[in-house]
């Protein structure tokens, strides 16, 4: 998010975390025997109308989930930004919530590497016992499969977290493979590609140009289906030594929607301390909100246009 917002500067944006549109409190959900992640514990028809009063230039009083007490706060006065984002478990679960974005993305992390971070994590900084992590996960698995994992299939780019495949059985989840799934035909976005659009690409770049320890760095591109719909895909497979070098990378890749040479690298050098500034989660967000920024410009620009400009 971090990322996202940082390509555009300033004041223009406003972040809403959906957690605020929990309908139960942590005492409530556990009564009624329900999770975070089920839609009985939230609010669609709030949602749905704030969102939409946002859009259509309308301040909102917006509920407060406390993550610290588990409990509502009172409401927020929410004015309407240039630029509103909204977070969490549910942004694309509500068919009219759904139909009020302009973009949407999906950050799918496989089970295998959150799994892996979440040892990482848990048993490094909480204490917390394999077992206990391993119960965690299975135990909200069922409801993450039914109503969040789907929501996937809806998103205009999903940004897809996986083991590398350039180390045989690895399974600690520090080297990753990234793939950027952008759907073709959305308005004001045109999807990234590698050397050549609508190609099969297969590129291994480390050498004299950019600095690669093992196990390397692995490209790929080319055309695919996601849910049936057509994609271009461009993956990422290892990280990055140096990020001053990314520059040569950047110069083999096209539609990335930079207003100058090298603001890829530029934005990733200035975020240098961001989780995945190595890997293609930075890289792929990074190209994201580039893209974003161009989408809003296009979409404002449209807006714009008088009705005989747009005729015309």
């Amino acid at each position: 998010m971090r990322r996202l917002t940082s390509v555009f500067g300033g004041d223009t944006t406003t972040v809403i975390c959906l957690d605020d549109y929990h309908s139960l409190d942590r005492t409530g959900r556990k009564e009624k025997g329900v999770t975070a992640l089920d839609p009985k514990a939230n609010d669609f028809d709030l949602m749905y109308d704030q969102v939409k009063a946002l859009k259509s230039g309308v301040a909102v009083e917006k509920p407060i989930y406390n993550h610290v007490t588990g409990l509502l706060d009172p409401a927020e006065v929410i004015k309407p930004p240039k630029i509103l984002v909204i977070e969490g478990l549910h942004p694309m679960f509500d068919e009219r919530v759904r139909k009020l974005l302009d973009f949407s993305i999906y950050l799918d992390i496989s089970n295998e590497v959150k799994f892996a971070w979440k040892i990482q994590r848990d048993m490094a900084e909480r204490g917390h016992s394999l077992e206990s992590i391993k119960a965690s996960i299975e135990a909200r698995k069922p409801d993450f499969d039914a109503y969040i994992d789907p929501q996937k299939q809806y998103a205009d780019a999903v940004i897809e977290v996986l083991p590398t495949t350039l180390i045989p059985d690895d399974n600690e989840g520090k080297v990753l493979r990234v793939r950027l799934i952008m759907k073709e035909g959305v308005k004001f976005f045109n999807p990234v590609y590698l050397f050549d659009e609508g190609s099969t690409i297969s590129w291994i770049p480390c050498g004299r140009k950019l600095t690669c320890s093992y196990p390397g760095i692995k490209f790929t591109y080319g055309p695919d289906t996601y849910f049936g719909q057509e994609v271009s895909v461009l993956e990422m497979d290892g990280q990055f030594d140096r990020l001053d070098e990314l520059i040569y990378v950047e110069s083999h890749l096209s539609n990335l929607s930079t207003k100058f040479y090298g603001e890829v690298t530029q934005q990733m050098l200035k975020h240098a301390d961001f989780p995945g500034s190595n890997n293609g989660t930075g890289l792929f967000q990074t190209i994201v909100g580039l893209k974003i920024r161009d989408l809003f410009e296009q979409l404002v620009a449209s807006k714009a246009k008088s009705p005989v400009e747009a005729k015309a």
